[in-house]
């Protein structure tokens, strides 16, 4: 079980952000982002949204780095993909 984090490079809100994904479940991607502080409005669908100055803290507390193609890859795997409107 292992929660993973692409670069921050998606605009919104005037700053950038990554998303933060598990590769087991929801419950320990939920728990993960707890742990870090992160609201639960930050969570959309399959991931969290997380703003590029916490980024540096979620690999500090084991969010492995991955491309954003990967976490993509690892939700689909995992079977934790949610489309928008699905």
């Amino acid at each position: 079980m292992t929660v993973y984090i692409d670069p921050p490079a998606w605009p919104g809100h005037g700053r950038l952000w990554s998303h933060l994904i598990s590769d087991a479940s929801y419950a320990e991607l939920h728990a993960f982002a707890a742990s870090l502080g992160v609201p639960p409005r930050a969570f959309e669908r399959d991931h969290y949204d997380i703003p590029s100055h916490r980024y540096a803290d979620a690999v500090a507390a084991g969010a492995v780095e991955v491309r954003s193609r990967e976490v993509v890859r690892l939700l689909h795997a995992a079977g934790l993909r949610r489309r928008k409107g699905a």
